[in-house]
């Protein structure tokens, strides 16, 4: 049983269970090997010959290069309170964030999906499941496939199950963590956070009341209350429509629609490869070439590869070695290749010759975009969600950081810049301001500035001294 069958056996609700194949298959792409097309076989004739297809793994590449054009090292974010920007820049150090984030992104890239999910650890929490304070804010990611959306509106969840896998005592168990809005009897609601254990060896997915004696979820409480309607779980996808299933809340893999180019990529540069091991140099040596002489050495070394020896019977006479020299059609592979990986960019909105397969490798354009290309405006349709999940994350932190006894602005204004450094060019932007430094639009003092990231007085520090005026000594 599946953690769908489960939840439907409780009672609950979720998005129709053929969405999880595909988030699968996506998976599949994003390992580099899918079942019944990686691994096929071939007739010969005779038999089925089991065969292992190539790969350039362009699942895992455009996922990779999604993530690190959305969340890099250059993203910043500030908040204009400073005990609220201080408290939230300690707290993403803490957790690692800026590596996790990145890791976060790609997954989002190749599955759809993420949702990242703060948490108190080590808090104090009453019989009646209020917080009463202490504990340290931490920061859960989950993709795809443990995401189980319970309810949603308009697009967003709203209610939402997350599962987490986890292996003791020669058994698996399945951590299933209920985020659900709930009105209580005086018709206050708020979001409590309710835990769940189920033993998922070989699939059984029975439900587990005892959990506190197995070791990994000692200590973990049944419910929280958070005292809040506000949720304490972001979902972040891609801004692609779902055109696989319209009324899923549920994002779509980069390559969701690009899956029948992919196996093109894949098929070509199969083939590419065979070409060098199937058209490698041969030489067919007539039988009584590979004698040996009146002191018993070889004609030829056994062990190279490059000779075969001719059947006894072979009517070839005439000639004692016979080369093959086929010849590879390295040029029409490298075509085709780039042909596909031109329509495969395209699709996964990078615009086209992002990729260009040249010489055996795969290289990635590095040239500046302009703001009217595909990939910019792209860039900028994902940073629209991007953008309101993290200030969403920054304000569920902070007030997480109000329960351990702080007291911090939830409503401090927060600003994302994002890494522009693939749209401007920096050598460029510096003629220009240059070019204004000489039209008198700026002073040389805001250049250097800009050019150093200084303030205004080390900038005139660093202006050259200027020769003193001559004195004008004339005579009455």
């Amino acid at each position: 049983m599946n953690v769908l069958q489960y939840l439907n056996k409780k009672g609950y609700d979720s998005v129709d269970g053929s969405f999880y194949g595909h988030i699968h298959q996506w998976k599949s792409w994003y390992e580099g090997e899918v079942k019944n097309f990686h691994n096929y076989k071939v007739y010969n004739g005779k038999n089925q010959i089991r065969c292992k297809r190539k790969t350039l793994g362009m699942g895992k590449k455009v996922s990779e290069d999604w993530a690190d054009l959305l969340f890099n090292e250059k993203v910043s974010i500030t908040l204009d309170d400073q005990a609220a920007d201080e408290f939230i820049t300690q707290i993403l150090e803490e957790n690692n964030f800026t590596v996790r984030m990145n890791e976060g992104q790609e997954k989002k890239a190749a599955l759809g999906t993420v949702a990242i999910v703060p948490y108190l650890d080590d808090v104090v929490i009453n019989d009646a499941g209020d917080i009463k304070g202490g504990g340290r804010v931490r920061i859960n990611y989950y993709t795809a496939p443990n995401i189980y959306p319970l309810s949603w509106e308009n697009g967003s969840i709203t209610e939402c199950c997350f599962v987490s896998y986890k292996n003791c005592n020669r058994k698996k168990y399945a951590h299933l963590q209920y985020h659900e809005l709930e009105n209580s009897a005086d018709g206050f609601f708020q979001y409590k956070i309710r835990n769940e254990v189920v033993d998922a060896t070989n699939g059984s997915m029975k439900e587990v009341t005892d959990w506190n004696e197995i070791t990994a979820f000692t200590g973990m409480v049944p419910v929280i209350y958070t005292g809040t309607t506000e949720k304490q779980f972001v979902i972040d996808r891609l801004n692609i429509a779902n055109n696989i299933d319209p009324d899923n809340p549920m994002g779509i893999s980069v390559y969701a629609n690009a899956e029948d180019v992919m196996q093109g990529i894949d098929i070509v540069y199969d083939s590419y490869i065979n070409e060098f091991v199937l058209g490698k140099k041969r030489i067919f040596v007539r039988p009584d070439m590979v004698s040996q002489d009146i002191f018993g050495t070889p004609a030829f070394d056994d062990k190279d590869v490059v000779f075969y020896q001719m059947p006894e019977d072979d009517g070839a006479t005439d000639q004692l070695l016979k080369e093959i020299d086929m010849s590879l059609r390295a040029a029409e592979h490298q075509q085709g290749l780039n042909d596909n990986l031109n329509i495969f960019s395209t699709k996964a909105g990078l615009g086209e010759k992002y990729y260009k397969f040249d010489s055996g490798n795969l290289t990635t354009a590095t040239q500046v975009i302009s703001e009217n290309s595909n990939l910019y405006r792209s860039i900028c349709k994902h940073e629209i969600i991007l953008e309101s999940v993290l200030k969403e994350l920054i304000r569920i932190i902070l007030r997480l950081g109000n329960e351990t006894g702080l007291s911090l602005n939830i409503d401090s204004e927060a600003t994302i810049k994002f890494d522009d450094s693939i749209i401007v060019d920096s050598n460029t932007e510096q003629t220009i301001r240059m070019q204004e430094v000489s039209a008198g639009i700026i002073d040389k003092v805001q250049y250097l500035m800009w050019r150093y990231g200084v303030d205004e007085a080390e900038a005139t520090k660093m202006m050259p001294q200027q020769a003193e005026e001559p004195l004008d000594i004339r005579e009455e």
